[in-house]
């Protein structure tokens, strides 16, 4: 089973990236399934009805979220009707939405868990012990899950990725935007990366207008935030091989697409 996942999409370039590199991902690595996550589509923060059927039509199987999952009013419309994304489990019983979902790919089931971070973010339900519970649920029906753990602190990814080291096909962190150079296969199985990084603006600072980001360091004053629209882009993800029978990964790969880092088919 070869998963292709693509790290936080970010506006409008992050979209456009989307639309412009997936065909042509799939067309090089032939992977069973594709995931996003699309917690910042839409103008960097939230996601909407037609952003979600966008990224679909685009070529993404599912999509997973985070922090900024309720950003856009209208995501509660649509949400519980998506059966193609989820948010972060370890939000409150009774938040709209699930955190959990399955795949069907070729007769093989693939499970996909949303946690979200505690450190720097807000302190929801704890991720570690729900892993725990949504991997044992997992497990009665496949051998194969997949853990988006969108999270601040690289400490706390880690620390997830070697609780769950044998009992996961992969845990991979989003939410920074940095690619991390991290990428391995842990020591019982489980494939590895700190953060994958972001799809869109490539000049920004994490997706945004740099020059709000510095006139903030620079004053300390409360600035607005805009997803950068235009300029140079990038896409970020990872490919990873995960045996079907013991739901145990074989490789984890990188892909870092910038105007620096050409994608070469």
């Amino acid at each position: 089973m070869r998963i292709l996942f693509i790290g936080d999409i970010v506006g409008s370039l992050g979209r456009e990236q989307v639309e412009i590199y997936l065909p042509k991902l799939k067309q090089k690595y032939q992977p069973q399934l594709t995931i996003v996550n699309g917690e910042n589509a839409a103008a960097g923060k939230g996601i909407t009805e037609k952003i979600y059927k966008q990224l679909l039509t685009a070529g993404a199987d599912f999509l997973t979220m985070g922090n900024h999952t309720f950003d856009k009013k209208e995501v509660f419309d649509f949400i519980e009707d998506a059966d193609k994304m989820i948010r972060p489990a370890n939000y409150p019983e009774g938040t709209p939405g699930k955190g959990i979902g399955y795949v069907n790919v070729n007769g093989v089931e693939v499970a996909i868990i949303n946690l979200q971070g505690r450190t720097f973010l807000p302190a929801i339900d704890d991720p570690f012990r729900l892993a725990d519970q949504l991997i044992a649920e997992a497990k009665k029906r496949t051998s194969i899950i997949f853990i988006d753990f969108h999270a601040e602190a690289t400490s706390e990814k880690l620390a997830l990725g070697w609780y769950l080291d044998g009992q996961a096909s992969a845990v991979v962190g989003t939410h920074t935007h940095v690619q991390t150079a991290d990428n391995r296969i842990l020591d019982q199985g489980t494939a590895y990366i700190t953060d994958v990084g972001m799809t869109g603006p490539y000049d920004g600072i994490i997706g945004t207008d740099r020059e709000a980001v510095i006139k903030r360091f620079l004053t300390q004053l409360p600035v607005r935030f805009n997803a950068t629209k235009v300029g140079k882009s990038q896409l970020s993800g990872v490919v990873i091989d995960i045996d079907q029978n013991t739901g145990l990964s074989k490789k984890i790969e990188r892909i870092l697409i910038t105007d620096d880092q050409p994608f070469f088919e």
